[in-house]
Formats: C-alpha cells, sequence, structure tokens
C-alpha cells in the first residue's frame, strides 16, 4: 500500500507543471471512427471529462468512417472513391447523416453523464453543437462529380470562442452546411486540422490502433518534424495505406506545425489512459509533431542554475561528483551546457579551458536518472567537442571515478597526472584518486 501510495503522490506532484501549463489553452481532440467503435471509448470519454475539469477548452471533432461503411453495406449502397476521396451521392449522403447525427448524441450523452460513483460525477459538462463549419462542393476533378462531399468554406471563430468563453465544449461532426442549404460530407481530419489552425489551439490530438507512429523495429517515435512525418507518411503510402485515419491527421499535423498548432498528438484508442498519459508526463506515450524539438540543448544561463542543481546535487551527495557552491556555479555558468526538456534541465556538462596548453576539461557531466539510458550523454559530449574546436583546444580530458568505460568506449585513453595542465595539476585530489582520460579532438 505505502508503494502504491508513494506512486500517487509522485504522479501527482509531476503532473502539476503540466496541468499549470495547460490550463486555459484550447486543445482539438479528434476521435476517429475507430475510436469511437473501439472498447475503451468510455475510458476515453472519462479523460476528457477530467481535461474539462482542468480548465482546458475543448473542442472535439469526430469521424464516422468505419460507421458510414458500415450503413452503406448494409444497405447495399456500393462504396465510390476518387483519388482516395468517398464520393458522397445522394444515397450515401443519407447514410452518412444517419451515422453522424447517431455518433453526435451518443457522445453528447456520453460527456453528459454525471451519475455517482462515475468519473463524470459533478462535471456538469455543457456539450454545443452547431453550424460552426460552413462547407462548398469539392466540384469536379478529372471529369468525376464528387457531388456532396466537400470541403471546409468558412469556420465561425467568434462563434466557437464564446462557447469556449461561457465554459461548454464544443462537438463538430464531419457534416456541414453551405450557404445553399445543402449537406456535405468532410474529412474529420480536414475539419481538425483546419479548427486547430483557425483558434490558434494549443493542441491537436488523434487517436490510432497503434501507441502513436512506430519505426521500422515497431516501437514508438515520440517525436517527428514535418519533414520526418512526410518520410513517415511516402512509406505507408508505399505500404497500400492511403485513405487510413493516421494518414490523414500526419497529413493534418504538417499544416498544423507550419500554421502555428504548437503540437499534435497521435496515441492510441486501445490504450486505457493514454490521454492523460501523454499530455501530463514528460515524455508522453506516444508520437508529437513539432516544428522544433520539445528537447534543445544550449548555453546555460544564470536562470538555469537552479536547474543544474537539482541535477548535480544527488551525483555530489553519492560521491560521484566534486560538490560545487551555488556562488561557484554562478560565476561559471556560462561554461556550463544543459539539455532541457519542457523546461526540466535533463542533463549538463561543463566545459574549463585552458589554451595555454591547448587542453579542456569536460566536467560536471550529469544526466537525470529517468534518462540515463539514452544517447543524451553522447549528445553532451558531442557539443563539448565541437564548442571546444571552436576555441582551437586541441584535447579533452576528465576526471572521474565512475564512468572509467563509458568514456573508454566513446575514444578515450588514460592517462597519468603529468599530462595535465600544470594549474589543474594543482588541484588535482590524490586521496580522491580519480581517474585521468583524454582525447584527442584532430
Amino acid at each position: 500500500m505505502k508503494e502504491r501510495t508513494t506512486e500517487l503522490v509522485q504522479g501527482f506532484r509531476h503532473s502539476v507543471p503540466y496541468i499549470n501549463a495547460h490550463r486555459g489553452k484550447t486543445f482539438v481532440i479528434m476521435l476517429s471512427g475507430e475510436a469511437i467503435k473501439y472498447g475503451n471509448f468510455s475510458g476515453i470519454i472519462n479523460d476528457i471529462g477530467l481535461l474539462y475539469s482542468l480548465g482546458i477548452k475543448l473542442i472535439v471533432v469526430y469521424g464516422a468512417c468505419p460507421q458510414i461503411n458500415s450503413s452503406l453495406n448494409e444497405k447495399k449502397i456500393k462504396i465510390k472513391y476518387h483519388k482516395y476521396i468517398r464520393i458522397t451521392n445522394l444515397l450515401c449522403l443519407e447514410q452518412v447523416k444517419q451515422a453522424a447525427g447517431r455518433l453526435q448524441l451518443d457522445i453528447t450523452a456520453r460527456l453528459s453523464m454525471g451519475l455517482s460513483n462515475t468519473p463524470l460525477q459533478g462535471a456538469n459538462i455543457n456539450v454545443v453543437s452547431g453550424n460552426f463549419i460552413i462547407a462548398q462542393p469539392l466540384g469536379v476533378d478529372e471529369g468525376v462529380d464528387y457531388i456532396h462531399t466537400g470541403r471546409i468554406r468558412r469556420i465561425d471563430k467568434k462563434a466557437i470562442d464564446c462557447q469556449l468563453k461561457n465554459g461548454a465544449i464544443v462537438l463538430i461532426g464531419p457534416v456541414a452546411v453551405s450557404i445553399t442549404g445543402e449537406s456535405f460530407n468532410l474529412t474529420s481530419e480536414d475539419i481538425a486540422t483546419q479548427v486547430s489552425i483557425k483558434l490558434k489551439a494549443e493542441k491537436m490530438i488523434g487517436f490510432c490502433s497503434n501507441q502513436g507512429v512506430l519505426n521500422d523495429q515497431g516501437k514508438t517515435i515520440s517525436e517527428l518534424l514535418p519533414n520526418d512525418i512526410n518520410i513517415k507518411i511516402k512509406t505507408l503510402e508505399k505500404n497500400g495505406d492511403y485513405i487510413s485515419s493516421t494518414v490523414r491527421f500526419l497529413k493534418g499535423s504538417i499544416k498544423a506545425c507550419k500554421n502555428g498548432v504548437n503540437r499534435s498528438h497521435l496515441i492510441s484508442y486501445h490504450k486505457d489512459g493514454a490521454l492523460l498519459q501523454e499530455l501530463f508526463s514528460r515524455d508522453g506515450i506516444g508520437t508529437q509533431m513539432v516544428m522544433e524539438s520539445a528537447e534543445k540543448i544550449r548555453q546555460a544561463n544564470i536562470h538555469d542554475i537552479r536547474g543544474i542543481l537539482e541535477l548535480i546535487r544527488p551525483l555530489e551527495k553519492q560521491g560521484i561528483l566534486v560538490r560545487r557552491s551555488r556562488e561557484q556555479l554562478e560565476i561559471e555558468v556560462d561554461k556550463f551546457t544543459i539539455i532541457e526538456r519542457d523546461n526540466l534541465t535533463i542533463a549538463c556538462a561543463a566545459l574549463y579551458p585552458f589554451f595555454q596548453e591547448g587542453l579542456g576539461e569536460m566536467a560536471c557531466v550529469a544526466v537525470h536518472p529517468e534518462y540515463r539510458n539514452s544517447s543524451r550523454g553522447d549528445l553532451l559530449l558531442k557539443t563539448i567537442k565541437l564548442n571546444a574546436k571552436k576555441i582551437n583546444l586541441k584535447k579533452i580530458f576528465v576526471l572521474t571515478t565512475h564512468s572509467i568505460h563509458w568514456f573508454q568506449e566513446r575514444g578515450f585513453i588514460i592517462v597519468n597526472v603529468d599530462m595535465l595542465p600544470e594549474s589543474r595539476k594543482k588541484m588535482y585530489n590524490h586521496q580522491r584518486c580519480s581517474k585521468i582520460l583524454m582525447i584527442d579532438l584532430f
């Protein structure tokens, strides 16, 4: 019981920065028809309710592709596509409207549930749907008329903002009306993308069957930049995947990223609690698409002192690092390079140059415990090497008592005290008996 209590407390503590960061922000959540159809949908709804309770403004866009296909097959209506886009004739449109209408009522009912002993107890969520999207026909392409398949003509940003400010969740489906009074079938991914851009949303979130985007080894890729997303899309299309909600969402995420949406997330609808794990933990659980990496390596400044201290103090207590006072760090902070992730310092290292001898000391190397099995140490070493070359140093040395093999595996060789610069040689602690390792830069 004590271990479970500790995990709960730690979980709350780690999530607080994200709760504060997300409060008052606008998120667009894209629920594909596949996500709605899956058994975990009630869990997703409960998590959406939790986001609402935390003060996040929510726009929920839902799709209905499998539900529409099921209705069409049941009615024996032929499903037609042109360039992987559904052609919506009048018979098809009726099934689209019925499927979308049923899902709108179902989602509204689930979000409105407030019975005792349920996750949404006391939430009192107001769900609002309306003609927030004005559509127009997609038109004719290569002689093929898409008929009632449409695209967005206008988004009523003012009306959506008004509902969000009044504390409502805005629910938008895949059917929109035109100025001529007709109905058109739109892709929910396009709606989610365009609404995210128009509303300047902080995040656009989608669901898929996998735990985000997977690499060739079947492992989740935690972060993708637009060029990487394009490569992944081409790979999926090469394997015959042209119309899945995942491909459409990835294409939308590129557009969203390039038009000011900070992050798009793709997570699994199979995994219970995936939405919360993605948003309220440092590394998330799915794939996030960003214009620039959430993780940055840079020179430290005076505002980074606290983060560096939190990183190195446990190692100083263990005797792995030599203790540095806060005052010393403030003086030497410009010599530090840090890796920062979501405003948390997860790694650091310092470079102390000895110009007369053409040597540099790499010191105070520390990596957050949760990231020690990653490549952050290598990234720090690479950056320190580059910085040393820029100031014409010929070699780098380190003094270590615990990481001897790690440095040897990266080309460092053990040397004796005589190889140290004169000023550093005088400071060498013979009682500590640190090993000295050195590497050539050229």
